[in-house]
Order: C-alpha cells, then sequence, then structure tokens
C-alpha cells in the first residue's frame, strides 16, 4: 500500500513493500533508480507542499535518486528553487526530477559533475549565485557505499574515494556556500544510522558518516554567531540504488531493512525528505548541531 500524500494516516508497517526475493537485483555503479524493482517512492505522486520554502534558494547533490531525488522534489514543492548535482551517468534519473521540479512551478538548474572533484564543488555554488540569485539551503545527500567483507580486501582507492565522495565534498560545499550565505540560512547534511550500529561489511562508509556528526556538530558552533544553522539527517536503511549497485551483498537484499529496523522494512526515500525540509525551514530556528535521526525505530545514542 502506497500513501496518497505525507498526511495520510496509516500504520508503517505496511505502508511500503516489505523486503522480498524481488529486492534480490544488482546495478553497475552508480545505479538508476528507473532501472529498480520495486521502484523507490521518492515522492513523486505523494509528496504535498504547503509553501514551507517559498522563495528559497537550494542546492541538492545526489539529486537525481534516492534520498537526493526526494529532497529535491520536496524542496521546490515547498517553493524552492533548485541547482541538481549529479553524476553525468545519472543523467536519465535527473531528467525526470528536473521535469518534476518545473511542474511544480520552480526552478530546476541540473548541473552534472563529480563532487570527489573541489573544482566541481565550487562551481555548485556559483551557479546558484548565478543562476538562481543566491544560495540559502545546502543539502549534502550524495554518498558512496560499497561493501567489502575484509579489511585486507579495502583498497586505499576505495576508502580514498568514499571519503572524498562523503566527507570532503561537504567540506568543499560548505566552505564554498558559506561565503554566500545570509542569516537565516540553513546546511543539512547526511550521516547515517551506520554511525552508531557500523555493518563490518561498510568499514569506510560508517567511519565518514561519524565524521559527518562531528564535522557537523562543530561547524554549527562556528557559524551560529551569523544566523546559519548546521544539522545533520541519519536516515537508517533506505532503498535506494545505492543499496544495489554494490552498497550490500545481492543475496542479503532479500531482507534489507526487515532484520535491522523494528517496523521490519526499509524506508523509502520520500519518508527521508520531510526531514531535510523541516531542517530547511525556519519553524526549526532553535535546531542546530543536531541530529535526526529516521531509522525506522533502530535506537542510536
Amino acid at each position: 500500500m502506497r500513501v496518497s500524500d505525507q498526511y495520510t494516516m496509516q500504520d508503517p508497517t505496511t505502508q511500503y513493500p516489505k523486503p522480498d526475493d524481488s529486492f534480490r537485483q544488482s546495478q553497475d555503479g552508480p545505479g538508476l533508480e528507473q532501472d529498480m524493482h520495486p521502484r523507490p517512492d521518492a515522492g513523486e505522486t505523494s509528496y504535498r507542499g504547503s509553501e514551507r520554502l517559498v522563495g528559497r534558494k537550494a542546492v541538492v547533490t545526489g539529486a537525481d535518486s534516492g534520498i537526493g531525488r526526494a529532497t529535491a522534489i520536496a524542496f521546490a514543492r515547498e517553493g524552492a528553487d533548485v541547482v541538481l548535482s549529479y553524476l553525468p551517468e545519472e543523467e536519465a534519473d535527473a531528467q525526470e526530477v528536473v521535469e518534476l521540479i518545473e511542474k511544480a512551478g520552480r526552478k530546476a538548474v541540473p548541473l552534472p559533475g563529480d563532487v570527489t572533484d573541489e573544482g566541481y564543488c565550487t562551481r555548485l555554488i556559483d551557479t546558484a549565485v548565478s543562476e538562481l540569485g543566491g544560495i540559502d539551503i545546502l543539502a549534502n545527500i550524495a554518498g558512496k557505499q560499497q561493501f567489502v567483507e575484509d579489511i585486507a580486501d579495502l583498497t586505499t582507492d576505495q576508502f580514498d574515494t568514499t571519503y572524498k565522495t562523503n566527507v570532503y565534498s561537504m567540506f568543499w560545499l560548505c566552505k564554498a556556500a558559506l561565503a554566500h550565505m545570509p542569516p537565516g540560512s540553513t546546511i543539512i547534511n547526511t550521516a547515517s544510522v551506520e554511525a552508531y550500529q557500523p555493518q563490518p561489511i561498510l568499514l569506510d562508509y560508517a567511519s565518514t558518516k561519524w565524521a559527518i556528526n562531528g564535522f557537523s556538530k562543530a561547524l554549527a558552533q562556528q557559524v551560529a554567531p551569523r544566523g546559519i544553522r548546521v544539522n545533520v539527517v541519519a536516515p537508517g536503511p533506505v532503498w535506494t540504488p545505492l543499496q544495489v549497485a554494490g552498497g550490500q551483498p545481492t543475496e542479503a537484499l532479500d531482507q534489507f531493512g526487515a532484520a535491522q529496523s523494528p517496523i521490519g522494512r526499509p524506508g523509502q526515500p520520500a519518508e527521508m525528505a520531510p526531514a531535510y525540509v523541516f531542517l530547511a525551514s525556519p519553524e526549526s530556528s532553535y535546531i542546530s548541531g543536531d541530529t535526526i535521526t529516521a531509522s525506522g525505530g533502530m535506537p542510536t545514542p
């Protein structure tokens, strides 16, 4: 059963599909959402806006699929214009998001590239300034996750790329954005339940997510006097291309989210987007340096 919108009350344990044999699938990285089955819900038909971000100017990384896609759609339906960051190989998914943003009456500026490149990260912010007239929301959502069973097989190249994708890009984008952000702006970074309950097969990924929490809490204190807030969303197991493109072993996907989450299923990107909207909105004005965990009931510190 799928919700008609995010305000419809129903049982969260049956709201979306539980994993079964149909979840066992694999794609070459980075993966496309449109090739997944069942296809994730990023709010394309279910997210209903309520003018919480009217006139805002956002940059969203990983905006083609998964949580980034859902957040970009939600931001637009709440009234924001959006610069979308994604890899060139993800163009097919990204064009769907562009169409949905424009259908919501907002401006979409697609800018494909690789966030492991500092120059590209700077261009993303410069593009927001030139195309949107500024930036007052930065949502760092793009991530790299590749499971490796044994540290002996974890290469320096993978370790380096995971850190550059998940941590260095956050640093570069925050640094560039803060040079342009007015008071009232918000930065939202993305950690994970893996920061608290790390799987042994995600050594590099889990450690980046712990680093994101620490970075964000320190930065929040630094920029608070400027009227800028920094917060974190820490998702639990969420059904996205990240999982089927090497993020989890294929043979484990028929239990993905069911074994870990008390709700008994993986989360959907559409269920994560409201947390980003809340932290971007002035209604969370007294919240900074905090982490919202959306884990389906998995306990965290």
